[in-house]
């Protein structure tokens, strides 16, 4: 359900796109599958061609790891190897519709980087502040761990922030996982809106 009743949201210079990780390895049958993470593509690329349509820029963001990131559990981490630097399971999912003007931003691109959160590659926060970007537009995988991480940051950032919230896929480790990061996001700030809210 959407928080805000300011209705339809207008899209309009000094807004940007995040698409957060819509990763191979993310996707069933991923080293990393998050269940779900396929059926978000379509409403994904629905926001992207409003963004591109808008003449608005599009960020995708991509953990981008080496072979012994401190995640594996190789490395005393807690999850299997994934989205390794140059992989099949690193790239895009290929029905994600990325043009070439979409800005790519990798992180967690060194063995000790945590790569949860976009700000963590300083790069993202210079880019959007060369765009003057004032509104941030939310969604991708997982809901709550590198979504969670980047709209954290955005908010402490004074970004406002837009949820997509029928864009998102969760990993659930444990079952209301996602949901209970969600409510994270909301209470400090973030709005949730479903592409319905857009005009």
């Amino acid at each position: 359900m959407s928080q805000v009743d300011f209705f339809p949201i207008r899209l309009k210079q000094g807004d940007a796109l995040i698409v957060v990780d819509v990763q191979i390895d993310f996707l069933p049958g991923g080293a990393l599958a998050v269940a779900g993470g396929d059926k978000i593509i379509p409403i994904v690329n629905s926001y992207i061609e409003r963004f591109i349509r808008s003449h608005l820029p599009v960020f995708a963001t991509r953990d981008w790891h080496p072979s012994h990131h401190r995640s594996f559990i190789a490395q005393g981490g807690p999850w299997p190897v994934h989205c390794v630097a140059g992989s099949n399971g690193a790239e895009f999912a290929p029905g994600l519709f990325l043009s070439d003007a979409a800005v790519i931003v990798s992180k967690g691109d060194t063995a000790e980087a945590e790569g949860y959160s976009a700000f963590e590659n300083p790069e993202l926060k210079h880019r959007l502040d060369n765009a003057s970007i004032q509104r941030l537009f939310v969604c991708g995988i997982a809901t709550d761990y590198c979504v969670l991480q980047t709209v954290r940051d955005a908010l402490k950032l004074d970004y406002q922030v837009f949820l997509l919230h029928d864009a998102l896929a969760a990993a659930n480790v444990h079952p209301l996982d996602g949901l209970i990061a969600e409510r994270i996001m909301a209470d400090e700030g973030a709005l949730l809106i479903t592409l319905d809210d857009l005009s």
